[in-house]
């Protein structure tokens, strides 16, 4: 099983991955990932880049890779929601309704902050601003329908990695209307292959007017492997595995990955090997090491919020000189605003506490 060291030290690498890839990735030179479509083209640049040893290999790695850790996110989202509502001694669920609107709620509160902050920075800076932000994409992503709402979702959705709160709202929803009523293997496992066979067929049917993969994959058909996986782990998986035997898991997943990114249908599961590479390594890494990956962890959620903005101020300035001393300016910023965020939270939920009737 995993702990709660563990978990954390898994959202802190999932939240490193996600930061340095949405900055990278907006670097002209970086060799360009297949998150949502997949291009031939793009992981046969990365092995150039790799054969080559090219001096800015860190940069295409996070770039090309970096995004697996949304997938990573979805796996603890799906073992958190087990071990928080199902089997004996646990919290009673209540009931679908209440329960699907507490959770957008949360999300709201995590989200709103942010997003404000983003769009008057973006207003204060961009002529274009008015385009950016009509009140129809406002509203969709403030109710958290912008991924399925628009037909070509990145060019709604601002800032860009806020597509992950829409998907999540999709995924808590199927959670308690479905797979909590109904704890079954097979059913995880019909999910799973429906949502492989579409994303299947999806790569053969792209008409010039609609790119139907970019489509499912910024909703939770292209979600539903990892988050499959994690609540199949929490409720089945009861095995003691030796180091030797964790070791071997994050060779032959980084295998995985790496060979399975150059074929579209074999790119459709690397998300599977990412997640066990990534629980592996959480496994086998040193004390030294766990330590700030579990604080990484812990601000992980302010920090998802509250990147995107450091990403908008110091790019545009640091991307064609100083790069690397840019993208350090960039994560010691983005870390600082997301500790002032959780404190500001903190003394928030503190004095609401203070004022609640005894």
């Amino acid at each position: 099983m995993m702990s709660k060291t563990e978990s954390m030290a898994l959202r802190g690498l999932a939240i490193l991955g996600i930061v340095l890839h949405n900055y990278c990735h907006f670097l002209g030179f970086a060799v360009k990932e297949n998150e949502y479509t997949f291009t031939a083209e793009k992981p046969m640049q990365l092995m150039e880049k790799v054969m080559a040893m090219d001096k800015d290999l860190f940069i295409h790695l996070f770039s090309f890779f970096g995004h697996y850790g949304v997938p990573i996110f979805l796996f603890i989202s799906g073992y958190g929601l087990v071990k928080k509502y199902e089997g004996a001694g646990v919290r009673k669920c209540e009931g679908a309704g209440y329960w699907i609107w507490k959770h957008f709620v949360k999300l709201f509160r995590l989200m709103i902050y942010g997003y404000v902050l983003f769009v008057v920075v973006y207003f204060a800076r961009y002529d274009s601003a008015p385009k950016v932000f009509t009140l129809d994409r406002i509203a969709a992503q403030l109710t958290m329908t912008i991924n399925f709402l628009y037909t070509v979702p990145d060019q709604a959705i601002r800032p860009g990695p806020y597509w992950f709160f829409g998907l999540m709202i999709q995924l808590y929803i199927l959670y308690r209307l479905v797979f909590f009523r109904w704890r079954s293997l097979l059913l995880l496992a019909v999910f799973v292959a429906v949502c492989w066979l579409l994303q299947t067929w999806a790569t053969q049917y792209n008409p010039v007017s609609f790119n139907l993969l970019n489509y499912i994959r910024y909703n939770f058909v292209g979600g539903i492997l990892p988050f499959c996986m994690g609540i199949a782990y929490a409720r089945y998986f009861r095995y003691t595995l030796s180091v030797m035997q964790w070791t071997g898991i994050v060779i032959l997943s980084a295998v995985a990955v790496f060979t399975g990114s150059f074929s579209v249908y074999s790119w459709l599961w690397v998300p599977l090997f990412v997640i066990t590479g990534a629980l592996a390594t959480v496994k086998l890494l040193p004390q030294w090491m766990l330590k700030p990956c579990v604080w990484f962890g812990g601000i992980s959620s302010m920090l998802f919020v509250m990147h995107p903005l450091m990403r908008e101020l110091i790019i545009a300035h640091y991307r064609r000189i100083d790069i690397y001393w840019g993208i350090v300016i960039y994560l010691l910023s983005a870390v600082a605003l997301s500790m002032l965020y959780q404190f500001a939270i903190g003394k928030r939920n503190a004095l609401k506490g203070r004022n609640q009737p005894k």
